[in-house]
């Protein structure tokens, strides 16, 4: 299976620009590419109290519209995100888009502070069937949190696949995140990132990677644009869980004892 990731550097806001951005690299890919990944919010950039209302979209706006349209097109999936408008609430939200539909609609889960008070956080976690490999989606601050990956899993998640947005100084935190999602779970993880300048003086990390079941690293940017491919080995599932499946060996149920030693409690003296 051959993915593509789109490492691109969005302007916040400005719709018009990531969208032409999007359907360039869409229209670019290489014909045996079965998925083209971007990152977070690609489409519409970060929103701000200020602005959530002008650049959310709900699904079936223009945006995701004419993304739709480029997919079959192009006889090509595409992860990519946005910030959703649905009757007055938002989302941070990422798709799965197939040439013949929205197969899997994510809202981030775990809101980053600046996400704070501008969006709402999604309320599950999915899995779809897609070319026979069972995908699941995550955004940037969830890989930190080891139990939305899991959740994942426990869907049946083979592939995991991160829209990301991080920034400096925070790309090692997301580098050693991707691997160790993909290894506890035994899964294909794919995360892009946003390269270049945003608003407030970030600067965003790059670094995007897919990392194999085993926890190889088997392609990686650098911090300037790119548009990288790999090819996904899928047999790797089957000889990763041959010998030991965490899923099934993880003992959760076990007591747990919060034990005190003697003069283990330093007594206070005012």
């Amino acid at each position: 299976m051959k993915i593509e990731l789109a490492q691109v550097a969005g302007r916040d806001g400005d719709k018009a620009y990531n969208l032409q951005t999007a359907l360039s690299a869409i229209d670019a890919c290489a014909p045996d590419t079965q998925l083209i990944v971007f990152p977070e919010t690609h489409l519409s950039g970060f929103p701000t109290i200020a602005n959530v209302a002008d650049v959310a979209e709900p699904l079936d706006g223009p945006l995701v519209s004419q993304i739709r349209q480029a997919a079959r097109t192009k006889q090509v999936s595409v992860a990519i995100g946005f910030a959703e408008a649905d009757g007055g609430r938002y989302y941070n939200t990422t798709l799965l888009i197939t040439p013949d539909e929205i197969a899997l609609r994510y809202r981030k889960t775990h809101l980053w502070s600046s996400d704070q008070g501008v969006l709402l956080p999604g309320d599950r976690f999915a899995t779809c069937l897609w070319n026979g490999v069972r995908v699941g989606l995550l955004i940037c601050y969830d890989i930190e949190f080891p139990e939305t990956a899991r959740a994942l899993a426990q869907l049946g998640a083979q592939l995991i696949i991160v829209t990301n947005g991080n920034m400096d100084p925070y790309g090692p935190v997301h580098r050693a995140s991707i691997m160790a999602r993909a290894i506890e779970n035994q899964a294909f993880a794919v995360m892009v990132n946003r390269v270049g300048e945003g608003d407030g003086d970030l600067t965003f990390a790059g670094g995007s990677a897919v990392v194999d079941p085993f926890g190889n690293m088997l392609v990686e940017a650098g911090r300037e644009e790119a548009h990288l491919s790999a090819s996904l080995d899928l047999s790797q599932l089957q000889a990763v869980r041959k010998d030991y499946r965490y899923l099934d060996d993880r003992r959760l149920n076990l007591p747990g004892e919060l034990v005190e030693q003697p003069g283990g409690i330093r007594e206070l003296i005012i």
